[in-house]
């Protein structure tokens, strides 16, 4: 293997690290010292791959956000594509809601990173396209009048909302078994634009360009 290959794979193994000591640390931080022991790695060794603790939270974010543009990239029918964006968020809840509130976080403090933030949203808008792309093509095999925003909008706190539910301890007791509710989620965001019936003669989508044109 190439040093460079070598430099990337350990690149990949920090951040896994970093992510996984992120999930179980509770409050959204971690030390690097921690880090470099779980990895056996001099501490020094891991600023040859990131600047700082921030840089390595928002790569973490990064990494994350590629995973999802991946999953979204699957070419296969409508309803598929609308499930996998609500299981993203429902089948690791703890995740998508701790990596949100670092993003919140680093955005609204921290200076220096505009190159990484870029990168990030570039991804999110190319996802962001393929979001609404999906959408679009499930509105018109249902037939419905629900517009592009409305629906993106809706599977949106569908996903956060119930995200927030299936990560809180205290109303755990009371909701049962967790995959149950999570199907039930996507059966509800599935049978919604069948609720708003488009008439024949109806011009569906129309606000679908003008959220293509934003997310340029």
């Amino acid at each position: 293997m190439s040093r460079q290959h070598q430099f990337k794979a350990r690149e990949e193994n920090i951040l896994a690290m970093a992510e996984q000591l992120l999930l179980e640390s509770g409050d959204g931080d971690i030390t690097l010292d921690s880090l470099a022991d779980q990895l056996d790695l001099a501490k020094g060794t891991l600023y040859k791959h990131f600047s700082s603790k921030d840089e390595l939270y928002l790569r973490i974010i990064i990494r994350y956000e590629e995973q999802l543009f991946e999953i979204n990239r699957i070419d296969d029918c409508p309803s598929a594509g609308v499930a996998r964006m609500i299981f993203q968020q429902l089948f690791n809840p703890q995740k998508a809601m701790l990596l949100n509130q670092i993003e919140e976080r680093l955005a609204a403090s921290v200076t220096g990173l505009n190159r990484l933030f870029g990168e990030l949203y570039d991804i999110r808008r190319q996802r962001m396209k393929r979001l609404i792309d999906i959408i679009s093509a499930y509105l018109q095999e249902q037939h419905s009048s629900l517009s592009t925003r409305d629906y993106l909008s809706s599977i949106w706190a569908m996903g956060q909302g119930g995200a927030g539910l299936l990560n809180s301890s205290f109303y755990q007791r009371y909701l049962g078994r967790r995959d149950t509710l999570r199907y039930a989620f996507v059966q509800q965001m599935l049978e919604l634009p069948s609720h708003y019936p488009a008439a024949d003669d109806e011009v569906m989508d129309e606000d679908m360009q003008e959220l293509v044109e934003q997310s340029i």
